[in-house]
């Protein structure tokens, strides 16, 4: 006797061997034996064998017409042998039966499935639309294969044209576009955003990265509304000085400006000078909401995306020959010692002679020319004066960091400079530390230090870079930085307290502290009852907040972008041989350009030390690069611009000796080796 029987939903059929009860010991054609139990059992025949009626199943429920015998079959619950019955005209021969089981079981969308052996017919409601539901998945697979084959052929089908963004960077996964997509890359061994590189639908790697950033940033694009152009208050004073600013030639947000005054008792007068859009913009009016909305102007090499509209810029950024209106803070010193004697706060115009651009002073102005007085350039006394005054600045808050715990900031580090223009980089280093950058770097940290106190002092929150002890111990739990809204101490700079205030035009939080400034500056103790934030103002928070997570998006796209432009360098020098610096085990340095690498394996050389490198392949998608180690000098002389406080948690290096320099260098293209915070 032979069984035909349900295993495991699997139709199987076998010779019994002997039975026990309710089970049957059964032999399969493959030879194995198992044990089944009388209930799985749907037929017992004696003719054909096994194999052979497996085989005759198969051919008959291929040839079963599904519509005719769901049309026979009823509304009512039947058995396969009735139905059978009635669907072959007698009752149904072994092969027959077993064929019409696999064709009822094979089709649960014309019959469902009520118990062993047992089916009931589908609603025609029901199985139309399931019906519909096939066919429209099979107009689908046919569309789908055809978007396969276009995309191996390289070319992007028109469907997917506007929808590419959507694809790579937040794709529906249940759509035939993203399933073509996918299957054309797993047959090509290829990735989406290669395959739309390849076919078009991005035209460059840059295009890719920045395509991703503004996706996920800028999603209603990085254009501004039109909006009217506030004017400052009317009745600003005049203020009698003739300010000059030093920025890099590509800067156009130009925030700070200075101003020297020898006066009648010997004293100097030096005019600190910020541009003051808070004069214009008020909280929650239109303006402020667009520069909140952004939290920081976007720099990259080559482009940025700005926090304001470039009319409100214009209307108040530093530009020469303009009377702009600012908010200046004027501190009198004693030349003798460069002690400050006072300081004062207030809102007025200010004439701006000159803006004075690196490229023009870097050649000109330098520790033996302010010296010996040789050469000629633009506001050569005034320079010459805050030159001295920003060393003494500078030895103070170094004593500060001491007091701290804290090394002294060093000074031999390099900045990079890039500048693109047609698609075409150019990387120009840039030692750090300059005379003109000092100045400015500790002007800017005295200007927020002090207005820092300022806000503090008179019972108005700001603000804050706090950077001291946290978690942890060691180098990295004295370095971690945080932004409050109280006055704290920030150990890498020396200072007691440090309010980002200098760069209201393309930092949100330097807007809101100027806005908190001008109240202590107008109203003094009463500042607190008109300042727009208050003490633990939950507004006050959420900017914060909101702008850390900004902030950090902002600066890795700018790290991605400089590490693009930086392996187009590659390329485009056909550099294969270069020089790298090692800055700590191996992670290297290369020497002309930014490029941080890392050479698992390295054998130990010394921090700093100069040594030669084989560049094998970069790859401007992934943003990455491999190379190997062709030499290292015998005396691993250790490299003069060599970064010797190297950390690779860039956290812990942001805010200390690194800020200083980066308040020098605001160039929309600037970047240092490990990115500050300017």
């Amino acid at each position: 006797m032979n069984l035909f029987f349900e295993e495991s939903g699997d139709f199987r059929a076998g010779s019994v061997l002997s039975q026990a009860g309710e089970a049957y010991q059964v032999e399969m054609p493959s030879g194995k034996r198992t044990k089944v139990k009388a209930k799985d059992v749907l037929l017992q025949y004696e003719k054909p064998d096994p194999a052979e009626l497996l085989e005759a199943a198969k051919a008959i429920a291929a040839e079963v017409d599904l519509e005719f015998l769901w049309e026979v079959a009823g509304q009512e619950e039947f058995g396969f042998a009735e139905l059978g019955a009635e669907y072959f005209g007698h009752a149904p021969l072994a092969p027959e039966a077993a064929g019409l089981i696999l064709a009822l079981h094979g089709a649960p969308i014309y019959f469902y499935k009520k118990g062993r052996g047992r089916y009931k017919a589908a609603p025609e409601a029901s199985l139309r639309a399931a019906q519909a539901g096939i066919e429209k998945k099979k107009q689908l697979a046919l569309v789908q294969g055809a978007y396969v084959e276009e995309l191996k052929a390289g070319r992007l089908p028109a469907a997917m044209q506007p929808m590419v963004l959507q694809l790579l960077f937040r794709p529906d996964k249940n759509s035939v576009e993203f399933k073509a997509l996918e299957a054309a890359c797993d047959e090509l061994h290829t990735t989406p955003p290669r395959l739309m590189l390849a076919t078009g639908g991005v035209a460059s790697p840059k295009d890719l990265h920045m395509a991703r950033f503004l996706f996920e940033n800028f999603p209603r694009g990085t254009g501004f509304p039109s909006v009217p152009v506030p004017a400052a208050p009317a009745g600003l004073p005049l203020a009698d000085v003739a300010a000059f600013s030093i920025d890099d030639v590509t800067t156009t947000e130009i925030d700070d400006a200075f101003s020297v005054r020898t006066l009648e008792d010997g004293t100097l007068r030096v005019g600190i000078h910020i541009a003051a859009p808070a004069l214009g913009i008020r909280p929650d009016d239109v303006l402020d909401k667009l520069a909140r909305a952004r939290m920081s102007t976007v720099y990259m090499p080559g482009d940025k995306i700005t926090m304001l509209p470039d009319e409100i810029v214009a209307a108040f950024t530093l530009a020469e020959g303009k009377t702009c209106p600012a908010l200046s803070l004027y501190a009198t010193l004693d030349p003798n010692g460069w002690s400050v004697l006072s300081t004062e706060t207030r809102a007025e115009l200010v004439p701006v002679k000159s803006n004075l651009r690196h490229n023009d002073l870097d050649e000109l102005v330098n520790e033996e020319t302010l010296a010996s007085g040789a050469g000629e350039y633009p506001h050569k006394s005034e320079l010459a004066l805050l030159w001295q005054w920003a060393r003494q600045l500078e030895a103070g808050r170094m004593k500060k960091r001491e007091e701290f715990g804290l090394k002294p900031e060093q000074n031999n580090r390099v900045d990079f400079n890039f500048y693109v223009e047609n698609d075409v980089v150019s990387v120009l280093r840039r030692k750090r530390g300059a005379p003109v950058d000092k100045i400015v770097a500790e002007l800017m940290i005295f200007a927020n230090s002090t207005w820092g106190k300022l806000m503090h002092d008179t019972g108005v929150p700001g603000i804050y870079r706090s950077q001291g002890a946290g978690s942890g111990a060691g180098w990295a739990a004295k370095m971690q930085v945080r932004m409050v809204t109280h006055a704290a101490p920030h150990q890498g700079l020396g200072v007691d307290q440090y309010a980002w205030s200098t760069s209201p035009l393309r930092r949100y939080t330097d807007l809101v502290n100027q806005w908190q400034i001008l109240a202590c500056a107008e109203k003094g103790v009463a500042a607190p009852l008109v300042a727009p934030f208050k003490p633990r103002d939950a507004a006050l928070f959420a900017i914060v907040s909101a702008f850390d997570a900004a902030y950090a998006a902002y600066n890795d796209h700018q790290q991605n972008m400089e590490r693009y432009w930086c392996l187009r360098w590659l390329g485009q020098e056909n550099a294969r041989q270069v020089d790298a610096v090692v800055l700590k085990d191996e992670v290297l340095r290369l020497v002309d350009i930014p490029l941080i690498v890392r050479l698992p394996g390295m054998p130990q050389v010394a921090r700093g030390a100069q040594v030669r490198l084989d560049i094998l392949r970069w790859d401007e998608v992934d943003l990455t690069i491999e190379t190997r180690l062709l030499e290292i000098p015998a005396a691993e002389a250790i490299s003069p611009d060599a970064d010797l406080e190297f950390e690779e948690d860039e956290e812990v290096v942001a805010d200390s000796g690194e800020a200083a320099a980066a308040e020098a260098v605001e160039a929309e293209g600037a970047v240092a080796v490990i990115t500050p915070e300017p």
